[in-house]
């Protein structure tokens, strides 16, 4: 039996994709996804509904219903959950060679939008960004189209600023170095 998350990240990445999808032709792509990848038994249907079902209580998709079909898409926590998946999958991580820039987030986000602040500091450190000041990431990581997709899909235009350059004073990088080896211990 495949298990659910695996299930989940399936329909999450089709929805990414196509946006708006009918159910019945998610149900049949993500059941071709399974079966190129492993066995699968007459519980396969159900699970994939099952997962379906999650997602909708879980609000990671919302429902539409048309004349004669159901269609789901992905909501801005099911966008935010898809970055995090791409985040923990080592498969699709970003070059961690160093290409000389210096990539700089500034990040200004209401108290009322807190959950997306927390959502967005996780994915901040699994990045690679360390925090210098209380709303000021660095990273020598070429994550920033990650984040300008994260910042179109949040609407955050004027709450997240991204900067890249090749140049920080000595003082600011003997920091962020110093903040980095402590990370490591």
């Amino acid at each position: 039996m495949i298990k659910k998350p695996s299930i989940q990240k399936a329909i999450l990445k089709n929805l990414s994709k196509k946006g708006v999808v009918a159910i019945d032709s998610i149900k049949n792509d993500v059941e071709n996804t399974i079966l190129s990848h492993s066995k699968t038994s007459n519980k396969t249907g159900y699970a994939i509904a099952r997962s379906i079902k999650n997602l909708l209580s879980d609000g990671l998709v919302e429902a539409f219903n048309s004349e004669h079909k159901q269609y789901i898409r992905l909501t801005k926590e099911g966008k935010q959950k898809l970055n995090n998946i791409a985040l923990e999958c080592e498969a699709s991580l970003v070059s961690t060679t160093w290409d000389g820039n210096w990539r700089i987030i500034l990040l200004d986000i209401p108290e009322e939008r807190k959950s997306e602040r927390e959502a967005l500091r996780y994915l901040l450190k699994k990045a690679g960004f360390v925090c210098l000041k209380n709303s000021v990431w660095i990273s020598m990581y070429p994550f920033e189209h990650l984040f300008t997709n994260i910042k179109k899909d949040l609407n955050l235009s004027t709450e997240l600023i991204i900067i890249v350059t090749d140049k920080i004073d000595e003082e600011t990088e003997k920091e962020f170095l110093s903040l980095c080896a402590n990370k490591k211990e």
